[in-house]
């Protein structure tokens, strides 16, 4: 072959791996050609071109949607780490001559992570690293695993329930249940409150399709007591100010709970269980050098684990995780 021939060969085999692994991703063949800028038959022609080459089938193909055939999810786990690491090439290259202040930090993170959580370390990771842009996604759970898997965010910061197998979740903090109440409340200033107590009060609790509304339920089925909810509100910090102005009392996680806040808090880590925060990341993702650097601000200690990689994550068992946003 031609040293021409055998250049333009490579290219063109690059481009058909990108075009496989984004529509693997996506699970679409229109969705990975938005992202690759090109035409859905141009992405077609891309993927069937790799096929013959191979000889093997790499989806299976039910109208608009696709599926990886055991031959592509081959392809995928061997083509994935290349393909990324090619379209990481420019900020590796800055990392490793001494230069990172340019490109895109990408984090997906629910509203209790994003207002009391992320800040300080935001803060700290922009003063230091000023030319890079910073995209921090609001998501809940399933959208910030949609993200995770279509490679549209770095990593996300949360806490999890269910440990899909494709994901890795490394536990960073760690929070308590507490009950608050308005000032005044019969409740406040009590050392310990039993949940017949609670039950006593109209709750505000987060709405029911997030995981606080079924965690708090099923305590209270679990010992037989009734409880009343009386308003659902989205976000820690609507329900503090609801609370504060007596319309009821409410069990949140202390990671909402600051200095200034105007209400009465209650341990009640003896009914609920604590909640971890973390770092969630795809299984097998190529971090980029932006990525590492924020989350070593995180957990200085993550990229020093024995089990760890400093491009791949392992699969993390969290001994008690939840997916939500408040």
């Amino acid at each position: 072959m031609k040293p021409k021939a055998a250049s333009y060969y490579k290219q063109n085999r690059l481009k058909q791996l990108r075009a496989f692994c984004f529509a693997a991703k996506a699970g679409s063949i229109s969705r990975a050609a938005e992202q690759l800028y090109l035409s859905q038959p141009s992405v077609s022609l891309q993927i069937q071109a790799l096929e013959r080459e191979l000889n093997t089938m790499l989806f299976e193909r039910r109208g608009p949607k696709i599926r990886l055939t055991p031959d592509g999810q081959a392809l995928l786990e061997i083509a994935l780490p290349m393909v990324e690491g090619m379209d990481s090439l420019r900020d590796t290259f800055a990392e490793r001559c001494g230069d990172l202040n340019s490109g895109f930090l990408n984090i997906a993170a629910g509203e209790s992570t994003i207002l009391y959580i992320l800040p300080k370390f935001l803060k700290q990771f922009a003063d230091k690293y000023p030319g890079v842009r910073i995209r921090l996604h609001n998501v809940t759970g399933a959208d910030g695993m949609a993200m995770l898997r279509a490679d549209e965010a770095d990593f996300a910061v949360g806490s999890m329930l269910d440990m899909p197998d494709d994901v890795s979740y490394y536990p960073v903090f760690n929070f308590h249940p507490t009950l608050i109440t308005p000032l005044d409340h019969p409740l406040a200033g009590k050392d310990h409150v039993t949940l017949e107590e609670i039950a006593a009060y109209d709750l505000i609790l987060p709405p029911r399709y997030l995981s606080t509304w079924g965690l708090v339920k099923s305590v209270f089925q679990q010992y037989n007591i009734p409880h009343k909810v009386t308003l659902e509100a989205g976000g820690w910090a609507v329900i503090k100010k609801y609370v504060e102005m007596g319309i009821g009392i409410s069990i949140v996680t202390d990671i909402c709970l600051e200095e200034d806040d105007r209400i009465a808090t209650i341990p009640v880590r003896e009914y609920f269980p604590s909640r971890s925060y973390g770092i969630v990341i795809r299984r097998g993702k190529f971090i980029p050098a932006q990525a590492k650097r924020f989350i070593e601000m995180l957990a200085p200690e993550f990229f020093h684990r024995p089990s760890a990689s400093t491009q791949t994550l392992n699969h993390n068992q969290a001994e008690s995780l939840t997916s939500e946003q408040a």
